[in-house]
């Protein structure tokens, strides 16, 4: 049974979205766990994918985009990164509020539509986590970067993009004034310094959930 538009997009958003902030390659028990399904599950889509021509990969091996599935993977994250952008600055969406809407969105609104909302917008590059919006070429822009968790001591950086995998962390650093834009500094393993100010303690987990400029 061919698989379904959307189930192919979510399989290669996942591969894009694995390999955008770190270099480790994607495996299938990788991809198994990131979409919470039976290893056998992916291993056969894997296969339907690699035969229309969109990923490639050996047994055992990693799993990687072709230019193909890299174009596509671009075309619906540029659709899901445009209109988590829109829900928050023409509907007032909090940012942990946005990725499930997008993610129902992202499949019906029409071409024409997506146009309107990025030139209502102004066009713009990133969303609302710092996640990069690409442009309608399949292109992205992106700054060296570095892990909160793998920062030196004593390293400043903006704060480029912050992981909406987990709302409540969100909330959490929302609260501490750390969401992209903002400058913080490394003070310790759980602790930064933000804007200049007092330093304060990282939620758990929020150290792996935060990008600097590098």
């Amino acid at each position: 049974m061919p698989a379904s538009p959307s189930a192919v997009d979510d399989y290669l958003k996942t591969i894009y979205h694995h390999t955008e902030w770190q270099s480790q390659p994607v495996t299938p028990s990788i991809l198994a766990a990131e979409l919470g399904l039976a290893p056998s599950s992916v291993t056969e889509m894997i296969k339907k994918l690699a035969a229309q021509g969109l990923v490639s990969h050996r047994p055992y091996g990693p799993i990687s985009l072709t230019d193909a599935g890299t174009r596509r993977a671009t075309s619906v994250i540029r659709r899901h990164r445009l209109i988590e952008t829109w829900l928050v600055r023409e509907f007032d969406y909090a940012w942990d509020e946005v990725h499930d809407e997008a993610e129902l969105l992202e499949h019906t609104i029409s071409d024409r539509l997506l146009a309107g909302i990025d030139a209502r917008l102004g066009h713009p590059r990133f969303d609302p986590h710092g996640d990069a919006i690409p442009a309608a070429d399949g292109s992205v822009e992106r700054e060296p970067f570095v892990l909160l968790a793998e920062a030196t001591l004593g390293h400043t950086g903006r704060v480029l993009r912050v992981s909406d995998r987990d709302p409540a962390l969100l909330r959490a650093l929302e609260s501490l004034g750390i969401d992209v834009g903002h400058t913080v500094t490394a003070t310790g393993r759980d602790a930064v310094r933000v804007d200049d100010g007092p330093t304060v303690e990282l939620p758990r987990g929020a150290a792996s959930a935060v990008w600097l400029t590098a």
